[in-house]
């Protein structure tokens, strides 16, 4: 799994029920674009991501600067 600053980081739900996180990259600290991730989620959470198969990256927001 490969990010750059400003991708979004989906952490979809494992069971029925779990909620789907979203967030932004907002620092990637392995080489090559590699994790661990620096995401920042909408309430203002900031957390070093490893993600695990359950985690899609996708490109930024639209309406956001690349």
């Amino acid at each position: 799994m490969k990010a750059k600053v400003g991708d979004r980081l989906h952490v979809h739900g494992r069971t029925v029920g779990d909620v789907e996180k979203v967030g932004e990259i907002v620092e990637v600290h392995g080489p090559d674009g590699t994790p661990p991730f620096l995401v920042k989620y909408p309430d203002g959470h900031e957390t070093l991501v490893f993600p695990g198969p359950d985690a899609t990256v996708e490109g930024p927001a639209e309406g956001t600067a690349d």
